[in-house]
């Protein structure tokens, strides 16, 4: 897998495809800049080595050319994470454009307007493709967080390109964090799966029970699975169309000498609310009228010594309702588990946006080995698939 190290980018003008699309407040200010931070190492390293940068990103969903969705409003943020001048251009191709990238000095940084004011971005448009290629000498993808999408700055791109083409320092550090979870993994392998569907996670089941030892299901999706084997939910989240799934999977992992770990106990609410009535029960005799919302402290006990046995961790999807602080306790010790089995030299990976928004939240970043950055794109690449923006590098 080459990366943009393994080329000269000595008076090169760099083409960047970065995933700036980060959270903006009322004021259209930033509000996590940790994408921006992940780009950071591409961008120094081609300043460092001769090369000229020219970003290239979208933000949001916009349907015309909506002021909101301008990338202007993130420059600020963008200068304060790279410690540079970035110079703004207010289109992504053209004649401005053109302009704009031919008075770019040596170790300049030009970032370019939002992709997806162009429908051709989406469309995976060649001629859009081919504009934006004629704006630099080498193309370099670091976005992950698009990598599943064959658009035309992620996939179409690199044709223009054929040899002048590597992946940046983050994609590069995101395939190689799942292939350690999927194929060069240390043993024993666990896999913690929460989240409310079991459904959303069903293919990313089936690929990875032969690389895992231990599966830990935690969250909404634990309730379809106890429901299936007889238990008791009261009002708790199920996907009553896939209770037969549930014991398929079941089936599957022991077959495969999966050990899987439901809970065995949960805290349960008359409410959906922070303020409801609570108390802990045996997860498969939840009362009508009640829900679970966390994982309880039996639970927590079996997962903790599984985790702290795992030399390899994957982490998709919280164990309870975490954004209400009174059901936050069982994906918060959860974090403390991998955080513990990291410092003793466990590799553990993070991904999937609510797993991502718990370890933010309650500190766990620097504790575990990788924070994905992208959400579908890493399911995708869980699930077994080949992603466009990946294989367009490759190819």
């Amino acid at each position: 897998m080459k990366t943009l190290k393994d080329y000269n980018l000595e008076g090169k003008k760099v083409l960047v495809r970065v995933d700036f699309n980060v959270p903006l407040d009322d004021d259209l200010k930033v509000i996590d800049d940790s994408r921006i931070e992940g780009a950071k190492p591409t961008i120094d390293y081609i300043i460092e080595h001769g090369g000229t940068v020219i970003l290239m990103s979208h933000l949001g969903r916009p349907k015309n050319k909506e002021d909101k969705f301008s990338l202007k409003h993130i420059v600020t943020a963008v200068e304060k994470v790279v410690g540079k001048e970035v110079k703004f251009v207010a289109d992504s191709i053209g004649s401005e454009v053109e302009k704009a990238v031919s008075e770019l000095k040596k170790g300049e940084i030009l970032l370019l307007e939002n992709l997806r004011y162009y429908k051709e971005e989406e469309a995976g448009d060649k001629d859009f493709a081919k504009s934006l290629a004629s704006l630099g000498d080498f193309y370099v993808n670091d976005a992950f967080g698009t990598a599943h999408r064959a658009h035309a700055s992620t996939a179409i791109i690199a044709d223009y390109f054929p040899k002048d083409k590597a992946f940046g320092l983050l994609l590069a550090k995101e395939i190689e964090s799942i292939e350690k979870v999927l194929k060069d993994n240390k043993k024993p392998v666990t896999a913690v799966l929460g989240g409310s569907k079991v459904s959303s996670k069903i293919t990313v089941i089936e690929n990875i029970l032969d690389k895992i030892d231990h599966m830990i299901i935690g969250g909404g999706m634990t309730f379809t699975f106890i429901k299936a084997l007889g238990g008791k939910i009261g009002n708790s989240l199920c996907e009553d169309d896939k209770l037969d799934l549930a014991l398929e999977i079941l089936a599957a992992a022991k077959k495969k000498n999966v050990q899987v770990h439901l809970p065995i106990d949960v805290v349960i609410a008359d409410s959906f609310s922070n303020d409801a009535t609570t108390k802990t029960v045996l997860v498969g005799e939840i009362p009508e009228g009640w829900q679970g919302l966390d994982a309880g402290e039996k639970s927590l006990a079996e997962i903790k010594t599984v985790i702290l046995e795992s030399k390899t961790i994957l982490w998709n999807g919280p164990l309870g309702v975490f954004e209400m602080e009174n059901f936050s306790n069982g994906t918060k010790e959860l974090g403390k588990y991998i955080a513990e089995a990291t410092a003793n030299g466990a590799f553990s990976l993070v991904g999937g946006g609510d797993s991502v928004a718990a370890v933010k939240e309650f500190k766990f970043e620097d504790k575990v080995s990788y924070v994905s950055t992208g959400g579908g794109a890493m399911l995708e690449m869980l699930e077994g698939k080949s992603l466009p923006g990946i294989d367009a590098i490759l190819k």
